[in-house]
C-alpha cells in the first residue's frame, strides 16, 4: 500500500496506476516499506493501485496479484528500521514500470482496492496490540528481575521507592491496555471489525505508546546494559516506535476516533442539554 511519494496513511491517496489494456492491466509507480519481498519464498505480490480515478473516493483503487518475477518489477533497496532489519529481508523499496498481468489477477474486482485493505487493518492492527503488549510485559519482567540484583550507592535498587513507583506504573499500564485490547477482540468476535472500529482505533493509539514507556523505563533501571544488545529492550522500545506509524499513525487513529465519538454522543437526547430543567 505505502508509497514514497504520496501519504497513504489515508489508502484513497494510493497513486500507483492499474491502466486497462485489453485483457491485462498495466502498473507503474512507486512503493516502499514493502515486507519480505526479498525472502525466497516470495512467490507473489499484493498490490493496491488505483484503476479508476474518476470513481468516488473510496471506488477508485484495486488489488491486483503480481507474480514476484514479472517484468518490470525492481527492488531498487532494501529499508532499515532504526538500523535493523525487519522482516525476513527487510522493508523495501520496490518499482513498477509497465508491468503487466492479465485482469483475472485483480481481487473482489475494480474499485473494491480500500474495502478489502480495511477488512485486513482492523484484525491486523490488533496483532500488533498483542505483541505490543506481550513486549512491555517482557521488559517488566526484566525490570523485576534487574532491581533485585542490582545495588546502588550500598541498597539494591528493589529498596528504592522511585523505582518501585515505575515498576507499579509499568504493571497497572500494561493491564489497562491489556483488558482494552481483550474489549476490542470480543468486540470484533461478536460484531466485526467494522463495529468495533472505535476500540480498534483507541487500543491501537494506547499499546505501542504505553509499550514505548514501559521499555523507556526499563532502560533507565537497566542503565548502559539497557541500550545494548544483552537484553531485548532497546529493540522493543524502537520497535514500538515503529508500530506508532505502522497501519496508520497515532494521530490519525485519534482523529477518527474522535471524529466517530463526537458524532455519537452529540447526536439530540445524548447529552447535557437533553437534562429537563426542574
Amino acid at each position: 500500500m505505502t508509497e514514497p511519494d504520496h501519504a497513504c496513511s489515508d489508502a484513497t491517496n494510493v497513486r500507483t496506476e492499474i491502466r486497462s489494456d485489453g485483457n491485462d492491466y498495466v502498473i507503474n509507480g512507486k512503493k516502499w516499506w514493502i515486507s519480505g519481498v526479498m525472502d525466497p519464498r516470495c512467490k507473489v505480490l499484493l498490490l493496491m493501485g488505483q484503476t479508476n480515478p474518476e470513481n468516488p473516493r473510496h471506488t477508485q483503487q484495486s488489488t491486483v496479484i503480481i507474480p514476484r518475477d514479472a517484468p518490470g518489477v525492481k527492488v531498487i533497496r532494501a529499508r532499515t528500521v532504526f538500523g535493523d532489519v525487519h522482516s525476513p529481508g527487510g522493508h523495501c523499496e520496490v518499482y513498477l514500470k509497465d508491468v503487466r498481468i492479465p485482469k483475472e489477477n485483480i481481487i473482489l474486482g475494480e474499485g473494491r482496492g480500500f474495502e478489502i485493505a480495511q477488512g485486513r487493518l482492523g484484525p491486523g492492527r490488533i496483532h500488533h496490540c498483542m505483541r505490543s503488549i506481550g513486549s512491555a510485559q517482557r521488559a517488566l519482567e526484566l525490570m523485576c528481575q534487574r532491581v533485585t540484583e542490582r545495588k546502588t550507592f550500598g541498597r539494591m535498587l528493589a529498596d528504592r521507592s522511585s523505582i518501585r513507583m515505575e515498576i507499579a506504573k509499568s504493571y497497572c499500564d500494561i493491564e489497562q491496555a491489556r483488558l482494552l485490547t481483550l474489549k476490542a477482540a470480543d468486540a470484533i468476535d461478536r460484531h466485526g471489525a467494522r463495529n468495533a472500529k472505535d476500540l480498534i482505533g483507541a487500543i491501537k493509539v494506547v499499546a505501542p505508546q504505553m509499550a514505548q514507556t514501559v521499555a523507556d523505563r526499563a532502560i533507565q533501571i537497566f542503565g548502559g546494559m539497557g541500550v545494548s544488545d544483552d537484553v531485548p529492550l532497546a529493540e522493543i522500545l524502537a520497535t514500538q516506535r515503529f508500530i506508532r506509524l505502522a497501519d496508520g499513525p497515532d494521530e490519525v487513529h485519534a482523529s477518527q476516533l474522535g471524529k466517530f465519538k463526537i458524532a455519537q454522543y452529540a447526536k439530540p437526547g445524548a447529552g447535557w442539554n437533553n437534562i429537563s430543567e426542574t
